[in-house]
């Protein structure tokens, strides 16, 4: 850096353009390497993933006390040999499929003939069958008469065309022509295969190594992190192996059932091609659906083969995909298709194979190596704020539908006192931070206050939820991540008081009082705390300290058996003790009760229980709602007493 402080400054100011040309530069430059070196990423990244699917079979031979060095070739040539067998089987039955097709052609025409009366009314669909055949016409190559050809040959209309013929080629040259494209596949194979031992037998090495990029500073978290990677990546792409296979599996034997030709080339195709993402079964049933309406003269086999996909593919991808590996792979739907057009720009075919398994490995590595935390963020499933960051996020968006949309699907798994505990409160705190820094103006702050009330309003209307065993779906994995975050609902939140549960002091129209303090964001907390305790059978009536104040009184003062005063941001101590002493000067024997619902220090807050004098301080509305259940509970050697009598609510002994 600079001296001058003049340059500095600037150098400051321009550090994050030249932040981002690197990164973007950086990016252009790995997409190019993968581009041009795609001979060789193809064939590692293929040994890569195919080591992690043959690793537990080294581990299970490696359990018997096999070599490492015998176990890992065993395994190498049972995979290789299986797959060289698919090859094979693959090129055969394309064989006698091409061969056949020839058979075919005269039930396609005779299916477009009756395709055309049919429609003979219908001129759209006529047009569309003349156009097909129309271009099967120019397809085919033209019968010519070869003497009248060759009689017009110099002619002027025929003019003779002289055509330079190169030098024929030598013996190697020849052989050249023929190898190259024998050869291509076979030097990709023989580098899959070299690189898929050598990363079986040099396993433990690389995963040091790997390691050791990624930090050796906490060698332990480390490396838990890195065995639980390979160990999650590996179970992944097994369970997808073999479902892909018994997808396979089934289609072919449906296939084979209906009367299709071919069924084990349709099977195998619709076992690879269910490796690509979202549409790789539906491609897959392209090919089998034509060769039914080529081979049935009738429509039933098309029928039968569009039926057989329509009913396994569901069943694959969303009872048995999610019973052995979750509901989803960890990245987001952006992602896999993203993913999948990247990869199939720069790699073709394969690289549209291979984009879902790369791109797990990424996010996998994103969520635990701490320096590559951007790759979880991009392309995982995970929402990227926290539940109280996106409901704040939403409050200063001025969009509080989608909030409460979010809290009802929330609603149906976690109780509401949860949700307004975990998310609500916590993303009020965060609005009341933004506002002791001055980063909110008061047209703003009244903006969230409005969205706030908004939602609170609205969720409080929903009915206490019980206690149910088993996992309610919440609709979306933002939702279930945000459940996932809170945890389980507390004993307390499933307990509901009714007149006969109260104590004699509490069975009162309102026998609660809530106070809010003076913040713009206090009465929506003192809102909520007024909803919970209304929903749990303590009917509560909430009031402003500024409405006190100016000598107003509360709707029903008859009965009040507690105060709650509410403080979202830090107030003076002696004020709240003031407001504590004045509450039961005003209703004597009423229990009090302080809220200061931003403080979790354990110190401060056992010397703030000392100094506040309050029968409860809670930092949370589940202990609140604890605290006043308790206090409400009917004795069963309780006396019947008279009803407290009407507080002396006017003037300054109410409580400020």
């Amino acid at each position: 850096m600079s001296d001058d402080p003049i340059t500095a400054r600037l150098l400051r100011q321009a550090m994050p353009v030249f932040t981002t040309l690197a990164s973007c530069l950086l990016v252009i430059t790995i997409a190019a390497a993968l581009y041009l070196g795609r001979d060789i990423f193809v064939p590692v990244t293929l040994a890569i993933l195919l080591s992690f699917v043959l690793v537990p079979a080294v581990r299970l031979l490696r359990r018997i006390r096999v070599p490492r060095a015998l176990a890992v070739m065993l395994v190498v040539i049972a995979a290789f040999g299986a797959l060289l067998g698919i090859a094979l089987l693959i090129a055969n039955e394309a064989a006698q499929l091409a061969a056949d097709l020839p058979r075919y052609q005269l039930t396609m025409r005779d299916k477009i003939a009756s395709l055309k009366e049919a429609t003979a009314g219908s001129g759209t669909l006529t047009r569309v069958i003349d156009m097909a055949q129309d271009i099967g016409a120019q397809l085919q190559p033209e019968a010519k008469d070869a003497v009248a050809e060759a009689a017009k040959a110099g002619s002027l209309d025929r003019p003779l065309h002289v055509q330079i013929a190169a030098a024929k080629v030598g013996l190697l040259g020849t052989l050249g022509a023929f190898a190259a494209p024998i050869l291509h596949p076979l030097a990709t194979t023989g580098l899959i295969l070299i690189f898929t031992i050598f990363i079986l037998l040099q396993r433990e090495d690389l995963r040091n190594r790997a390691i050791r990029l990624a930090g050796s500073g906490d060698l332990r978290r480390t490396t838990a992190a890195i065995d639980d990677a390979v160990s999650r990546l590996s179970r992944f792409f097994l369970a997808q192996l073999c479902l892909n296979i018994a997808f396979g599996f089934v289609i072919g034997l449906g296939l084979w059932w209906i009367g299709v030709p071919n069924p084990i080339l349709f099977g195998v195709l619709a076992a690879i091609m269910r490796f690509v993402p979202y549409v790789g079964a539906a491609i897959s049933a392209l090919l089998p659906l034509v060769v039914a309406a080529a081979v049935d003269p009738g429509w039933t086999m098309v029928i039968a083969t569009a039926a057989l996909f329509l009913v396994v593919e569901p069943i694959a991808g969303h009872v048995i995909e999610p019973l052995l590996y979750g509901h989803s792979t960890g990245l987001s739907p952006i992602a896999v298709i993203l993913a999948a057009t990247l990869w199939a720009f720069l790699w073709g075919p394969i690289g549209l194979v291979l984009a879902t398994p790369i791109t797990v490995c990424l996010v996998v590595l994103g969520r635990h190596i701490e320096r590559l935390w951007f790759l979880d963020v991009i392309l995982g499933d995970q929402p990227a704020l926290s539940p109280p960051e996106i409901f704040y996020q939403r409050m200063l968006a001025g969009d509080p539908a989608e909030a409460i949309d979010q809290g009802e699907l929330f609603l149906k798994a976690r109780a509401l006192v949860t949700y307004y505990d975990e998310v609500v409160l916590a993303g009020l705190l965060m609005a009341q931070e933004d506002l002791a820094r001055g980063a909110l103006d008061r047209a703003r702050q009244g903006e969230v206050g409005t969205s706030l009330r908004t939602v609170v309003t609205r969720l409080g209307t929903r009915p206490v939820r019980r206690a149910k065993s088993g996992r309610a779906k919440t609709g979306n994995s933002e939702t279930s991540a945000a459940v996932a975050a809170v945890g389980p609902d507390r004993q307390v939140a499933a307990i509901v008081r009714t007149q006969a549960d109260l104590a004699p002091g509490w069975r009162g129209p309102r026998p609660v009082l809530c106070v809010s303090s003076r913040g713009p964001f206090d009465e929506a907390a003192t809102l909520m705390l007024s909803q919970i305790l209304g929903q749990h059978g303590l009917a509560a009536q909430v009031m402003s300290m500024a409405a006190l104040r100016q000598g107003e009184r509360p709707e029903v003062v008859e009965g009040i058996a507690m105060v709650c005063f509410s403080y979202l941001e830090p107030v003076s101590l002696s004020q709240i003790r003031l407001n504590v002493r004045q509450a039961r000067q005003a209703i004597p024997g009423v229990r009090v009760l302080v809220g200061f619902w931003r403080e979790r220090d354990p110190a401060t807050l056992e010397r703030l229980r000392r100094t506040i004098s309050a029968d409860v301080l809670v930092t949370s509305l589940n202990g609140a709602l604890d605290a006043a259940l308790r206090f409400s509970e009917r004795r069963p050697d309780a006396v019947e007493a008279p009803a407290p009598a009407i507080p002396r609510l006017a003037g300054p002994a109410v409580p400020a």
